[in-house]
């Protein structure tokens, strides 16, 4: 183990100058060992590859504890008998066992690090039992800073979810707790007290009657799921379904929420068919068909866990009642059922291999909220509600964050993201090639975990353009581009300014009412012109500089 630590303080080491050097527009960081072996892909963890889980517990809402066993299935892809299971304090690991032998397990920390004794042939597949109970920890401010969020509804009935993005899933439940290698599938059996239900992702297996006043429901995901993607959600639920005529056929859409709020959720939930239509549009079939659609509600704003959204938006149009783009269009639906749902495609269909990449998920989704404004209300009403989340980027730090440490990058990602990605379609050559491109993303990259440069690849190999500059500026660089410009004696002097090297992006022109597209580089050009004003298209995320 000193030799393992040592290995793992010299990569720490090494990951902590190239943070600094990932962020040397921003802030640096400090990041432990912990940190690493919750954020790379450990020697213990790369030599197996997963199968299947299942995860069967009991929840106690009286004394906040979750107790049972997880059952996980591996292909052996290389010999290693030492296995890392990730669960974090205060949660307890108790035992390990295969093949009916209680195994060595050696605790650090989150992780946990267990001695295998059957030989681990490559090609094989093996299954373990890891078992574990304790108070998981509660949730502070969900779904940020989350873990079990332990409720009361107004009926002071239990009102009990799960949330745990960023903080890993193993804040409840012991599992393989890194993005790279997602489950093919998975069982949920939770038990409850009798008079609750639990809804968990995929399709109800079955419900199962206890002696002892509780109810076991079953529950299987037959598509690859991420860690964080899996969730419980227990409550005095009612259900009421649809069902959507989608590319693939009959897509099963069903709606969970609090008994109280039975007749408010059939009017509020008209958003889901709706988001169903615009997003198979521009994204391509909804990728899970097998586990069917769900809405669940929850005691806080909202998640996008795998075919089992969660939905705390308290009934209300915009986010919580406003509009975050200031343009009056985010009034027009919820967003959090619109936002969360998005993930569907980004985030749960095309995953992220490590956080630091987790534009790939937020940019794409804050970019559907347009789309999906565009889709019923037209192109103008889209490009006023992505342009309006303008107002919300600070540019700060970069959007990408520290890799092998799981750090994610700025909160930026959200509005700037999102607004990359409009700029970003005015340089693909027309509207359909631009829906073709991201449909195409869903398709290539489908039930996959990603890092940016493959999607920076796809791009710009589908769009013919050499995208490097043009992602590095947006993406590693906290300076907006800036078109520098002078108007004299009828002649346009322009270039770029404040951008990375080899920015030549083209930008569109206004003038006289005419528009004009202009290839800046940093280096002064020219052109005639029969007027003292240009007006910068404002579909182009750019800042402008005229110089008197």
């Amino acid at each position: 183990m000193k030799i393992n630590k040592l290995f793992w303080s010299i990569c720490l080491i090494l990951g902590t100058i190239t943070a600094q050097a990932q962020l040397d527009h921003g802030a640096s960081h400090n990041f432990t060992y912990q940190d690493t072996l919750r954020g790379s892909i450990t020697p213990e963890r790369a030599w197996w590859d997963l199968n299947y889980y299942h995860l069967d517990i009991s929840v106690d809402p009286e004394t906040k504890t979750i107790k049972g066993k997880n059952t996980v299935q591996y292909t052996v892809l290389d010999s290693n008998n030492r296995l890392q299971i990730d669960l974090q304090p205060p949660l307890i690991l108790t035992k390990a066992i295969q093949d009916g032998e209680d195994l060595l397990i050696e605790h650090d920390g989150n992780a946990h690090f267990i001695q295998l004794t059957r030989e681990q042939t490559i090609g094989d597949v093996n299954s373990l039992e890891v078992f574990y109970e304790g108070n998981p920890r509660e949730a502070v401010r969900a779904p940020w800073d989350g873990g079990i969020s332990w409720k009361k509804d107004e009926n002071e009935k239990d009102f009990i979810a799960s949330s745990c993005q960023g903080l890993g899933a193993s804040v409840w439940w012991p599992n393989k707790d890194h993005m790279y290698d997602e489950v093919d599938s998975m069982k949920i059996s939770v038990n409850v007290p009798k008079h609750l239900m639990n809804i968990s992702n995929g399709r109800l297996l079955s419900v199962e009657e206890k002696e002892d006043d509780t109810t076991t429901y079953h529950w299987f995901v037959s598509n690859p799921i991420n860690n964080y993607g899996v969730n419980i959600n227990i409550g005095d639920y009612v259900n009421f379904s649809e069902v959507y005529e989608g590319e693939k056929g009959d897509l099963d859409l069903d709606y969970y929420v609090l008994r109280d709020n039975l007749e408010k959720a059939k009017e509020q939930f008209k958003d889901a068919p709706k988001l169903m239509k615009a997003f198979e549009h521009w994204f391509g079939p909804y990728p899970f068909y097998e586990d069917s659609f769900k809405l669940v509600e929850v005691p806080y704003l909202g998640m996008e866990h795998q075919s089992s959204v969660t939905y705390g938006n308290q009934y209300k149009k915009g986010y919580l009642g406003r509009d975050l783009s200031g343009s009056g269009w985010g009034l027009k639906f919820d967003y959090i059922i619109i936002h969360e749902s998005g993930h569907e495609w980004f985030a749960n269909n095309i995953t992220y291999k490590d956080i630091a990449d987790m534009w790939i998920h937020e940019s794409f989704t804050t970019y559907s909220e347009n789309i999906f404004v565009e889709y019923y209300y037209g192109t103008e009403a889209g490009a006023d509600y992505v342009i309006g989340t303008r107002a919300r980027i600070k540019n700060e730090i970069p959007i990408i964050g520290t890799y092998n440490v799981n750090a994610e990058g700025s909160s930026d990602m959200y509005p700037k993201g999102a607004n990359m990605i409009h700029t970003l379609r005015q340089l693909v050559k027309g509207d359909e090639r631009w829906r073709q491109i991201l449909r195409g993303l869903n398709k290539t990259f489908y039930h996959q975990t990603v890092t940016t440069q493959e999607i920076e690849t796809y791009i710009s190999n589908e769009s013919g353009l050499d995208l490097t500059a043009f992602f590095n500026q947006y993406l590693r660089d906290i300076r907006i581009p800036t078109l520098e410009y002078s108007i004299e004696d009828n002649e346009l002097s322009y270039r770029w300014i404040n951008v990375v090297e080899n920015f030549k992006m083209p930008v569109e022109i206004e003038i006289d009412q005419e528009k004009k597209k202009l290839y800046p580089t940093e280096e002064w050009q020219k052109m005639p012109i029969n007027t003292d004003q240009i007006v910068l298209d404002r579909d182009y995320y750019v800042d402008s500089n005229q110089l008197k």
